[in-house]
């Protein structure tokens, strides 16, 4: 399995980078279809944020397929700790969600499959680090406190299974894509347990005006 390791603000050191490379060696157990990992190191010199100085960003390709884990804490080996659980948790369930589907049986639904495992609380949110006054300002002007992060990813037409399954795989509560049968801009997002919802945007020519009272 293929590792690289990139410094944003930082120069890695030599002795991290092999601290990092054991922690990912136990990657191919959870999922042998892994085969390159990408980790990014950043760190934050806003002394505000000196409790979330280090991230750790973990990115896994497998066979068509993208895991991701991040994590913030005041030094760089808390925050892979940190990152290294997430990134575990989330290939154990891709893992589980394969055998659920794919066995020889026939298919037992997520809901059967898991109605007998106890959910643990919660993980407490880590506060992201700000993002640099230049990536954007709202309106362009440089007053407003307002910062909008842009993100672009490629991405071909798919059906609400394979974007439940892609929202699972980058470990967010939702996923953008656009539906294969209706061609419309749709986003499934997660609910409560296992419940789900999605919101298929149509599109029209013109804005309907807003009301008056």
């Amino acid at each position: 399995m293929e590792i690289t390791v990139t410094g944003r603000h930082v120069t890695v050191p030599e002795r991290f980078r092999r601290h990092i490379e054991d922690k990912l060696s136990k990657v191919p157990q959870l999922d042998p279809r892994v085969s390159r990992c990408d980790v990014v190191v950043t760190h934050e010199a806003n002394p505000r944020q000196a409790k979330e100085a280090e991230r750790i960003e973990i990115t896994c390709h497998a066979k068509r397929s993208v895991i991701r884990a991040e994590a913030s804490a005041d030094d760089v080996y808390g925050a892979l700790d940190v990152a290294m659980t997430r990134l575990g948790e989330r290939l154990r369930r891709v893992n589980d969600k394969r055998r659920v589907h794919r066995g020889r049986k026939q298919p037992k639904s997520v809901h059967d499959a898991t109605s007998a495992i106890t959910v643990p609380p919660e993980e407490q949110p880590v506060a992201e680090t700000p993002l640099p006054a230049h990536i954007a300002k709202v309106g362009g002007d440089e007053d407003c406190p307002i910062q909008l992060r842009e993100k672009v990813h490629a991405s071909a037409p798919m059906g609400v299974d394979q974007a439940l399954n892609e929202m699972e795989l980058v470990g967010h509560d939702f996923y953008l894509y656009q539906d294969a049968e209706t061609g419309k801009p749709s986003v499934v997002y997660r609910r409560r347990g296992w419940s789900y919802g999605v919101i298929q945007l149509d599109v029209v020519d013109e804005a309907p005006a807003a009301s008056t009272a």
